[in-house]
């Protein structure tokens, strides 16, 4: 055995998990049926668009969020608890990406969902998904704190991340994580948000339809949220609405449009991680 210190490329995350053991997760989870999705990305794809499966999530989470208030919020203190809601719905994406040579977890915050269409969602994916963190603007604050001593940087974290004022710029008011890539069916992570929402593969399940069981698309899908902030019930009803905006969508632009501005993305889901 020959231990070492931590890879510094991984400070960022080690500051996160210190600062979220504060929160008090709970966790729920359910299956989608993605037939929907599934028809919507295969007509697009037909015409030269390609949408990711976090997209779909982002696009449906973020207006589920908007008519859940008490949901889109943070929480802060201990002896005087306070509580933001924002009016503005940002989703905070996790991203496995490259460093240095090493395998990191990286964030993005993609603001104002709420009011962003398909394409424009899928746009900030691309961006953030194909852009070199080594040089990326966005990751300059990780960069930065991986080069700090690890009480400095621990210090530096609170003071960007615990003000209420800066948490949706920071953290966003949601977050989704996926690990639809490998073979996983569900997973339960804390993003550091209200609620984090995890993706897990999507695969052929038996569904009953019309009292007969035959098979179709299902993906699971978990929730977990700070009991801190919301209650189970209310929890619940943001799971229940994901899923039927996943299952019924609305709002997606027509498959079979003019794409002939739109630029080629992946036709996987982006490669999560836990911070």
């Amino acid at each position: 055995m020959t231990p070492g210190p931590m890879a510094r490329q991984r400070r960022h995350t080690l500051q996160f998990l210190g600062e979220i053991r504060s929160f008090a997760p709970v966790f729920l989870d359910t299956e989608i049926d993605m037939t929907r999705i599934g028809e919507h990305r295969t007509a697009a794809r037909a015409a030269g668009h390609r949408y990711s499966v976090v997209t779909y999530v982002l696009h449906t989470a973020a207006r589920v969020l908007a008519d859940h208030p008490e949901a889109n919020a943070a929480i802060t203190g201990r002896i005087r608890p306070r509580v933001a809601r924002y009016g503005s719905v940002d989703g905070k994406l996790t991203l496995d990406r490259t460093l240095d040579g090493r395998r990191i977890v990286l964030s993005a915050v993609l603001p104002g969902l709420h009011r962003a269409g398909l394409d424009d969602i899928q746009h900030q994916v691309d961006h953030y998904r194909d852009g070199d963190p080594a040089t990326m603007p966005e990751f300059a604050g990780a960069r930065a704190l991986q080069r700090l001593p690890m009480p400095l940087g621990r210090l530096a974290y609170r003071a960007a991340v615990r003000p209420l004022g800066r948490r949706a710029a920071r953290m966003g008011t949601f977050a989704v994580t996926s690990l639809g890539h490998r073979p996983v069916d569900g997973f339960h992570s804390v993003g550091g948000t209200t609620v984090t929402l995890g993706l897990g593969r999507i695969a052929e399940r038996p569904v009953v339809r019309d009292h007969v069981v035959t098979t179709a698309p299902v993906m699971r899908l978990s929730l977990a949220f700070d009991h801190r902030v919301i209650d189970g019930a209310e929890a619940a009803d943001v799971l229940g609405d994901l899923k039927d905006g996943l299952e019924n969508p609305t709002g997606l632009p027509a498959a079979d449009r003019d794409t002939s501005d739109a630029s080629d993305t992946s036709d996987t889901s982006v490669r999560r991680g836990d911070e």
